[in-house]
């Protein structure tokens, strides 16, 4: 989300140098000292998402690496496929790796999906061996079939200085099919300054379906949805949460969000604001396991030209639709709702919503939409999206207009009353560039067509969701929205404790996009206490909201442009294209972030992040 207003910083006057540089303010450092390279990280498997063909992966046959139907990859389109033939039959799949010496730690991750038709649950009768020369580090068999993905990380250190080979091998025997499905194969290595991996976050590999109905103006909306998921941790999984965010809007006895009949589970109490629903599921979900809880749910859309809200006969519905909250190391994440920025921490998660509504109502919405024809005067919208943080849409009146970028990817421009014919073709223009100006950056946009409701009585400035955005007429706002479908979409963080690893980047990546450099860009700085940083949680910005949009949006996003400095703009071009691949569809932290930085570099940046505010 982009605050109106946005308090820019000056882009004039001071040019950081290059090196020794030191922020206004602050004592001028020494110039950064070249660190010895003990341990060099690296990622050292190759094409391990299998998008880039199969060289130099062997299989056993032309269609181990595949995209055909019948399974889905993890991240893009393609995937490994071993056995599923239902008879004796063996897959294998292997690269020889070299694994640098040097470097404390070296990890195998890849994600894993098993389905099968055997039906026993104590003998293993189809199974798959990963292993490193000839040594087996796992087995998995049709007793570990799961509903989507589960990522497996294995410890690989003590082959550090050899080259080896890296195998899959699957074997089924002689009836009922078990296939075994891998993607995004990663063999990372590090040293002491690489953080150790975030803890596993569950419920994992979420899925939702949606079924809704409005009444004649779009601001009712009730039906059902069902939710399923898979428990990704060790631990078992006893609960689950959904954030109601938009109760948020109204009050514990007049809530716009309803949730009742729940299935699958117990309702238990609303909490943080009636913004959460606990759900007790029947009996615990050990690690792999799947469930699936489901509700009546009502959503009542309120006034006012908001993300959640109504400007007159327009309908702005993001953040309605109940989603699981998360769970990793620091436990369950329950964090307030903020009007200052977001707080929506949530995993990449499938969407089929199915919306009937008045034909008058156009109906934008995240993912790629399909419109039937309803009972009288009525149109149903079935909108589908994969790997999706959210499901956002609006409905009304609106007057559209549609394109497609110079790569390919529609865009469709959904103006309300007073939005001019021009000022529509001019934020059409800008989202055809935009999209493909960070996809060239970043990676290829993955989410079919891409929808902008523009509407110039947003207080808020502009609000991102996956592949729907809402926005005033601004080239900048605009720029800096559809770069949010990079940063929160696609590379996810938790937006109420990481604020600026979306938004900075996104300044960032809105500056490169409308060729921008950031020079001059500390002019006028000035810390408001030592406590505040670019790197600040929203429990702190809530406290300071004044300076919010100065230090994350502009503090931040200068930070970036000065390591780019620091880096060279190659190497920086570079660390972004590669950190947005690695974390594609999944969760960074600050730490991650920093780690690939330094990996980037022989300079230390230690100085540089203590500079900058930059902690974690």
């Amino acid at each position: 989300m982009r605050p109106t207003p946005h308090k820019a910083v000056a882009a004039s006057a001071l040019v950081v140098a290059l090196a020794g540089f030191s922020l206004p303010g602050t004592a001028a450092a020494a110039a950064p000292q070249a660190k010895a390279a003990v341990c060099t990280p690296a990622q050292v498997v190759a094409n391990g998402g299998f998008e880039s063909g199969t060289s130099p992966w062997s299989q056993s046959q032309t269609s181990v690496i595949t995209s055909r139907a019948g399974q889905s990859a993890h991240g893009g389109t393609t995937f490994a496929w071993l056995d599923g033939v239902g008879s004796t039959h063996t897959d294998t799949l292997s690269q020889s790796v070299t694994i640098p010496s040097g470097c404390s730690t070296a990890t195998l991750t890849f994600w894993l999906h098993i389905d099968t038709a055997e039906t026993t649950s104590s003998t293993a009768y189809d199974k798959l061996t990963a292993k490193i020369g000839s040594t087996t580090l796992a087995t998995y068999s049709n007793l570990n079939k799961n509903t989507g993905y589960i990522q497996k990380s294995l410890d690989v250190s003590a082959f550090a200085g050899q080259t080896v080979n890296l195998a899959f091998t699957g074997t089924e025997d002689s009836s009922l099919q078990t296939s075994f499905v891998v993607d995004d194969v990663a063999l990372n290595t590090s040293g002491d300054t690489t953080p150790p991996g975030d803890s596993t976050r569950t419920p994992a590999s979420p899925s939702y379906t949606v079924n809704l109905s409005s009444n004649t103006s779009g601001t009712v909306w009730t039906g059902h949805e069902s939710a399923t998921f898979t428990n990704a941790s060790a631990t078992p999984l006893s609960e689950v949460y959904l954030r109601l965010w938009d109760n948020y809007h109204g009050t514990c006895s007049a809530m716009p969000i309803t949730v009742t009949n729940v299935t699958g589970g117990t309702a238990g109490s609303l909490s943080v604001g009636c913004t959460a629903l606990q759900i007790a599921l029947p009996s615990p979900l050990a690690q792999g396991q799947s469930a699936t809880i489901g509700f009546d749910l009502g959503i009542t859309v309120p006034s006012g030209a908001d993300r959640f809200g109504h400007d007159g006969a327009f309908n702005n519905i993001g953040n309605a639709l109940p989603v699981l909250a998360v769970k990793d190391g620091s436990g369950w994440h329950l964090d307030p709702y903020t009007n200052n920025g977001e707080s929506f921490y949530s995993l990449a998660a499938d969407f089929k919503v199915t919306l009937d509504h008045p034909t008058s109502l156009l109906v934008p919405a995240t993912g790629t939409s399909v419109d039937t024809p309803g009972s009288s005067g009525r149109t149903v919208t079935t909108a589908t999206a994969s790997k999706v943080r959210d499901f956002a849409w609006a409905a009304g009146p609106f007057t559209k207009i549609s394109g497609t970028s110079a790569a390919g990817t529609a865009i469709n421009i959904y103006s309300v009353s007073g939005i001019s014919s021009s000022d529509a073709q001019s934020m059409l223009s800008t989202a055809k560039s935009a999209v493909d100006a960070h996809a060239a950056r970043f990676g290829a946009y993955p989410y079919g067509e891409l929808d902008a409701v523009i509407d110039n009585n947003y207080w808020f400035g502009g609000m991102e969701y996956p592949g729907f955005v809402l926005d005033l007429v601004s080239t900048t706002a605009l720029t800096h929205e559809i770069g949010h479908q990079w940063f929160y979409g696609i590379v996810g963080d938790d937006e109420y404790t990481s604020p600026w690893l979306d938004e900075s980047f996104t300044d960032y990546a809105t500056d490169l996009a409308l060729n921008k450099t950031g020079s001059g860009c500390w002019n006028s700085v000035s810390w408001a206490s030592s406590a505040e940083k670019i790197t600040n949680s929203m429990a702190y910005w809530d406290a300071h909201s004044s300076r919010y949009s100065t230090v994350v949006y502009g503090y931040g996003k200068c930070a970036l442009h000065d390591l780019r400095r620091v880096l060279g703009d190659t190497a920086m071009a570079k660390l972004l294209k590669d950190y947005a691949t690695s974390h594609w569809y999944g969760v960074s932290t600050t730490a991650e972030f920093k780690a690939a930085a330094q990996a980037a570099t022989t300079t230390d940046l230690t100085s540089f992040w203590t500079q900058h505010r930059i902690d974690g």
